[in-house]
């Protein structure tokens, strides 16, 4: 789409593009539609912002904005993971680090940011966390499961259909694949643990930047 998400800079390149005659079969008014695109995602925004914040309207927070907080944050991962693999992205482990960052920020106080059904299970593992019940666990990763499928529709319907296999890559077998899965599952758990659960190691302001960042390291 040429990534402008944002009304001022469709409208400028639309000028641009439109008086410069070496771009043949262009012309002003293509920021038409960029901008409705652009204000629909912005009244989204809007609308899962009252969602999951009820309290900043007046309202009481229920299960309910802690499950739409997964979702909506598991949906944000896997979208840009899909993205990235698909758009062969030199620098996907950032783009993706970028992605869970910013939704820790902008949802962690609400649900907990987990995102990963596996960083559920550690946490609940942990004993650390009372509130989160074995079944508050499993809404939470039928919340995560379905926001990954809906990711996964999204970014091939973008692709027009297209996809990437889950396997072992080029030159690996599935003894490879088992070590560093289990060893870099293990480094965002144990970090997640450590920086947003432990009462003796919690960061208050970098957590989400030390969780983010378990995805470039592996």
């Amino acid at each position: 789409s040429g990534g402008c998400f944002n009304p001022a800079v469709a409208i400028g390149l639309d000028l641009s593009t439109g008086s410069a005659p070496h771009f043949e079969g262009t012309g002003f008014g293509w920021s038409g539609p960029y901008i409705a695109y652009e204000l629909t995602g912005a009244l989204l925004a809007a609308t899962f912002f009252k969602l999951v914040r009820p309290g900043d309207f007046g309202g009481e927070k229920s299960s309910s904005c802690e499950l739409i907080s997964e979702f909506l944050g598991t949906y944000m991962l896997v979208l840009t993971v899909g993205l990235n693999v698909l758009g062969k992205s030199p620098a996907g482990a950032f783009s993706i680090a970028a992605s869970l960052t910013s939704m820790i920020y902008a949802l962690g106080d609400v649900s907990g940011a987990h995102f990963n059904p596996a960083v559920t299970a550690a946490i609940v593992a942990s004993g650390r966390c009372p509130d989160l019940t074995i079944p508050k666990a499993c809404c939470y990763m039928g919340m995560q499961i379905l926001g990954g499928i809906c990711a996964s529709y999204t970014y091939a319907f973008i692709y027009s259909g297209a996809s990437f296999p889950l396997g072992p890559g080029k030159g690996f077998n599935w003894a490879s694949v088992t070590i560093a899965e289990v060893v870099f599952t293990f480094v965002l758990c144990y970090v997640v643990l450590c920086v947003a659960v432990s009462q003796h190691t919690k960061a208050s302001h970098m957590f989400g930047l030390a969780i983010g960042s378990c995805v470039t390291v592996g």
